[in-house]
């Protein structure tokens, strides 16, 4: 059995994702694919500049984003001096074992 998006079976879904991301494309880069900008708008991000208030793993991981469009919203963001929100590392869990 193939996994079908709700959007894409349903005709009414379709035709309103199609004006989101119709009104999202002159937002972002060129390349950025349909699928990937509805995750964008999905997750309340409309401009390129919003990008840097979430991290790369954030946007990395809402469902439709694939390694492309990550690659061109990187590069983007880069040529305006800016990124994504930079991610504190968490630390390490270290176990009792092995530990002076």
């Amino acid at each position: 059995m193939t996994n079908i998006c709700p959007i894409t079976k349903s005709p009414r879904k379709r035709s309103a994702a199609d004006k989101v991301t119709a009104a999202l494309q002159p937002q972002f880069p060129r390349g950025v694919a349909k699928p990937a900008l509805r995750a964008l708008a999905g997750a309340g991000l409309h401009r390129l500049s919003d990008l840097s208030r979430v991290g790369e793993s954030d946007v990395a991981a809402l469902h439709g984003m694939g390694p492309k469009a990550l690659g061109l919203l990187r590069t983007a963001l880069a040529a305006q001096g800016s990124g994504f929100r930079v991610e504190k590392s968490k630390p390490k869990k270290t176990t009792g074992a092995g530990r002076f």
